[in-house]
């Protein structure tokens, strides 16, 4: 089972880290992870686990490892979100007048000659600058946690107290907690902009009864409930148009801009806003089930499944500042000892060293950025599951497509009914679509549209279906046969007719009926997004399809595809997945884009899977990595482009942040760099790099 814990208040990143570590070993806790961006603790656990224990041990490890944050959950006794953001609010006032009172101490003491008076100010003045680190330092060393800012920063300004640089000391915790304060109103603008892309959530519903509308939760709308929406609401719930006409600014599900229009019978999906008229809608889903619930789902969680980029930089710093600390401790020791220097002057580097060490640039800065990415993919219309698929598009070097539904609309019409001479074709087109009553296949629905008529169940008698091939049924107590040429062949049916393109074929008793071709219509942008991916380098573009080798082979040279497979049945497409996965070898990352339930098992399997989500299947969305809402195929090309964009803006902050570090911590060591480089190596380099992440959040 999945569980979610918010916690209210958390900033720290190497605090986040061990919270995951310690909450990870609890009893019936598979993986624990936290969400920087949005502050939450995401757990996997068994099935039995007791909820309210864990929650209560949760509260104690988060207690004793970052005290002051709140563990909220149904099960804690916490007061609601309002309130704590209330207090948080409160605290963050009397920080900055408390920090304030410090800097104006930390001013007047430069107007001061008294060496005592001045001495007695610049104490009062880290005091009030750096009580609240020094005491927290203090706390987390009696839990055995030292490696952290809180202690770095405490040693370092002790340190230079010790060797008389009082002013420094103040300097260097006054500028970190103004910089600390910095870095986290910049972290939490940037979590309000990824959150408002979230902002699709219906407040409530306008459900109709017996004439009266009465506004209630979206939660208490059951399906076939019919809902009012007035214009300038959100679509709560999917469902169809019974009533009315509109147009609906998608833009929240689909990144276009363009409103979409709604009248009687067109689907209406959660998240749209209703923009001009007052429609009414027969809910087809429960709200946990809708559009807007899976999208919500989705994005909120994506950040659970960190890049390997993430996994690394938090492994690195688990391990870098215990090798800084010792590293400082040579420098202030061991040098002046080998060289028999003066102490005083290794301590102050040692110091330095200390204070430019922690590695809060890359922990915050890059988590930051890869949700960056997602928020503007899925304003773009692209709900990415995870930094690890994100990341892994940088490496995609062959596209494997299905097509209906992905590279052709889907949507298929009956062109012509061709009869033999024994039969007519207006019977030829009622066997059929009698025979196709119970069908989901889009092919076999355009039969019964063409029909016109709502075909008479009560005329079938045994029913067969074999998938990928055809349909065998009793009807009127004749045996009618629907479906490809090795369907019929396998029923013993024979035919002289050449068929090109998408066809049905019919037989009746035994006999060659006649056959119905069918057309799909390519997308529009179908073309320009193969063009598009050869533009970003993939190597290799493959169609697979169950239609005939003259479709295939005729699409294939219209957009321009690399290679393409024909006449797959839905276990086949599987099979020549992995016959290009073994050709590529360990090549790059591979793409597998479908869209109907029997791609569902090919999208599981392929590097990336990505499902076309607008029309595409619930299991075919669920089992894809991606999930393109607009049903677009140059949508591909933009999300290979955003993970290419927040890559290169991580690489900035990881070459960024190391760099200026390892620059600073070497002048430091050498007696060059001061407290005041030291700071900026720090806290500057943090609030850059967290500023820099913020970028991957546009969209051009």
């Amino acid at each position: 089972m999945k569980l979610e814990v918010v916690l209210e208040g958390i900033h720290c990143a190497s605090c986040a880290a061990k919270i995951e570590s310690e909450v990870s070993s609890l009893k019936g806790v598979d993986t624990a992870s936290v969400n920087m961006v949005n502050g939450n603790l995401n757990l996997e656990a068994d099935e039995d686990i007791d909820i309210r224990s864990t929650v209560m041990a949760i509260e104690k490890i988060v207690d004793r490892i970052e005290p002051g944050v709140k563990v909220i959950h149904s099960y804690t006794e916490e007061v609601d979100r309002a309130k704590s953001q209330e207090e948080d609010d409160r605290e963050g006032r009397e920080d900055l007048y408390r920090i304030l009172f410090g800097a104006a101490l930390f001013g007047i003491s430069f107007f001061i000659e008294s060496g005592n008076v001045k001495t007695g100010l610049l104490t009062l003045s880290y005091l009030f600058a750096g009580s609240d680190i020094v005491l927290r330092s203090f706390k987390n060393i009696l839990k055995g946690d030292v490696f952290d800012e809180n202690f770095l920063m405490s040693l370092a300004t002790f340190g230079a107290i010790m060797i008389g640089e009082y002013s420094e000391a103040v300097a260097v915790m006054l500028f970190y907690q103004v910089g600390e304060m910095f870095q986290e109103r910049a972290v939490n603008k940037s979590r309000k902009s990824i959150k408002s892309l979230l902002d699709i959530r219906p407040d409530y519903a306008n459900i109709v009864k017996d004439g009266v509308t009465e506004r209630v939760s979206p939660e208490e709308v059951r399906i076939g409930d019919v809902i009012l929406v007035k214009p300038g609401e959100k679509i709560p719930l999917d469902g169809v148009v019974v009533r009315g006409e509109s147009r609906a600014n998608t833009s929240a599900l689909t990144g276009e801009p363009v409103p979409r229009s709604l009248k009687v019978g067109d689907e209406a999906l959660s998240g749209f806003v209703n923009e001009t008229g007052l429609i009414e809608i027969e809910v087809k889903k429960l709200f946990g089930e809708s559009t807007v619930s899976r999208i919500l789902d989705l994005v909120q969680n994506a950040s659970g499944k960190k890049a390997p980029t993430e996994n690394f930089i938090t492994k690195f710093a688990k391990y870098y500042t215990p090798a800084v600390v010792g590293l400082a401790a040579v420098i202030a020791i061991g040098v002046p000892i080998f060289t028999g220097d003066d102490f005083s002057t290794w301590i102050y580097r040692a110091l330095v060293f200390l204070v430019i060490s922690c590695p809060c640039a890359l922990v915050v800065s890059i988590p930051l950025g890869f949700f960056g990415g997602i928020g503007a993919s899925s304003k773009s219309g692209i709900l990415v599951k995870g930094g690890n698929y994100l990341e892994a598009l940088n490496d995609v070097e062959y596209v494997v497509m299905d097509k209906t539904g992905t590279l052709t609309k889907g949507v298929f019409e009956v062109q012509k009914v061709i009869a033999s001479e024994r039969y007519s074709e207006s019977e030829v087109l009622e066997y059929a679509a009698i025979a196709e009553a119970h069908t989901t296949h889009p092919i076999g629905k355009s039969i019964v549209s063409k029909y016109g008529k709502t075909p008479d169940e009560k005329r079938i008698g045994k029913y067969e279906e074999v998938s990928g091939h055809g349909i065998t049924a009793e009807i009127d107590g004749k045996t009618v046969v629907v479906g490809n040429e090795k369907h019929l062949r396998a029923q013993g049916i024979e035919f002289s007719d050449k068929n090109s393109g998408t066809v049905v074929l019919v037989g009746i008793d035994g006999e060659y009926a006649g056959k119905i071709e069918i057309a799909d219509e390519i997308k529009g942008d179908a073309a320009e997004s193969i063009k598009e991916l050869k533009k970003l380098g993939i190597k290799e573009i493959t169609m697979l399809t169950g239609d005939s080798e003259d479709t295939a082979s005729k699409i294939s040279e219209e957009l321009g595809l690399d290679r393409y497979f024909a006449k797959l049945l839905p276990e086949d497409k599987l099979e020549k997945l992995e016959m290009i996965e073994a050709e590529k070898g360990r090549s790059g990352k591979l793409i597998f884009v479908g869209d109907g339930i029997n791609d569902a098992p090919v999208l599981a399997r392929a590097d990336i899977g990505i499902a076309m989500g607008g029309l595409g299947s619930d299991a075919a969305i669920e089992a894809s990595d991606i999930v393109i809402m607009t049903d677009e195929p140059s949508k591909i090309a933009t999300a290979i482009k955003i993970a290419r964009r927040t890559k290169k803006i991580v690489v900035q902050n990881i070459v960024f942040a190391l760099g200026v570090k390892l620059l600073v911590l070497g002048l430091g060591a050498l007696g060059f760099a001061t407290m005041w480089e030291a700071v900026f190596a720090d806290v500057g380099v943090s609030l850059i790099a967290v500023l820099n992440a913020m970028r991957a959040l546009r969209v051009k």
